[in-house]
């Protein structure tokens, strides 16, 4: 639900890019290929309920979560389509999931044994994981899978509709242990068909396989980042003919505009010192909302030109360096554009030494989300 915009920062999220980015990968795949949406984590920070209803518009199938209180929060917002939890769900909750009619994750033994005297409302729908090379959570060997199985043939309650494994690679230039985690995925394949004679659906590649691989033969495909318009990599980048649009934009106001003489101090530590006459403005937005400290020596938009952050950023506040005076109110972007000017979710995660996933991830609840329809 979109936040009544009181204080002056918000983030925009244009669910049309989202469509698009759906509509351009489905295209290039083959017809028979369906997606499953992952909206884990809030959507990438983009807001779960919101994309999730545009994914399944855009031609989604299947919605995918981390945690079941993701899920359940999707089917309050009334989302009847498929649902996959992709994390560990505590055995003594899968009554919620079952009431709920959400596909848990599972993988042991243990776990189907510890949910064998709990009274389950409805059948239980599961699908298995395969640990392939990622090294989280899955089965790894043929004894497992076997195991497994038997475990799974003793509980009618219990459905397995699905099976999947996670590429830990795909993204990279080197395709040496991507391979080698197709092998192992086949070697496992061949074995649960020889155990289990029922359909399921099975799903392996995630963005940066489906955008590589886009004609691969399969019946699903996990799409996380590039739904938002945001590439695995810059591999994927270079060598992909789809097209992605940025979904996520940040921006704010200015709400203090001063001009401060040569020689004078910008914030905690003094880590900042004008060298002349200076115009500095203020925005609202810091390190208790995400925009942490190590983006001190970033950039920000204003009047379609750059203009640096000096001094350390505050819990709340962030302050600019200007080319002149501008008026309170005056429309800040800390990600996105402005006229011909921009700033990429990449160039902010360059900045910071990690990965385009985690920035739109890092802006919290306190800066509110506007759809754009």
């Amino acid at each position: 639900m979109t936040k009544r915009l009181i204080r002056p920062t918000w983030a925009e999220v244009d669910l049309n890019a989202i469509s698009y980015n759906i509509t351009q990968i489905k295209e290039a795949l083959l017809p028979t290929c369906k997606i499953v949406a992952v909206v884990k984590a809030n959507a990438y920070g983009h807001g779960s309920v919101e994309v999730a209803k545009r994914a399944l518009q855009a031609g989604a199938s299947y919605l995918a979560v981390s945690l079941l209180e993701e899920a359940l929060q999707l089917r309050e917002a009334k989302i009847t389509a498929p649902i996959l939890v992709l994390g560990w769900v505590p055995p003594k909750d899968t009554v919620l999931a079952s009431e709920a009619n959400i596909t848990l994750t599972f993988s042991q033994t243990e776990w189907l044994s510890a949910i064998k005297d709990i009274h389950l409302p409805k059948p239980l729908k599961v699908h298995m994981k395969w640990d392939t090379g990622m090294g989280r959570t899955g089965i790894r060997t043929k004894d497992e899978l076997i195991k497994v199985i038997e475990a799974l043939n003793a509980d009618q309650r219990i459905y397995l509709t699905g099976v999947y494994t996670h590429f830990a690679t795909a993204d990279a230039s080197d395709k040496t242990y991507y391979l080698k985690q197709k092998d192992r995925l086949e070697q496992l394949t061949n074995v649960f068909k020889k155990v289990w004679n029922k359909p399921v659906d099975i799903h392996m590649n995630n963005s940066a396989a489906a955008m590589l691989y886009p004609k691969e033969q399969q019946p699903y495909i996990r799409l996380g980042i590039s739904m938002y318009g945001l590439y695995p990599s810059d591999e994927v980048k270079r060598n992909t003919s789809i097209k992605l649009k940025q979904a996520f934009s940040l921006h704010s106001q200015l709400v203090y505009v001063k001009k401060v003489p040569k020689g004078e101090f910008i914030g905690y530590g003094s880590t900042y010192e004008t060298q002349e006459d200076e115009w500095i403005g203020t925005i609202s937005i810091g390190y208790g909302d995400g925009w942490i400290r190590k983006l001190r020596d970033a950039y920000v938009l204003l009047n379609g030109k750059r203009m640096p952050i000096v001094g350390t950023i505050c819990m709340d506040q962030t302050m600019i360096r200007l080319d002149g005076p501008y008026a309170i109110g005056t429309k800040v972007t800390l990600i996105g554009k402005q006229g011909n000017a921009r700033i990429e979710m990449d160039e902010v995660a360059q900045k910071l030494e990690t990965i385009n996933y985690e920035i739109p991830c890092m802006i919290n609840e306190r800066i509110p989300r506007r759809y754009l329809y």
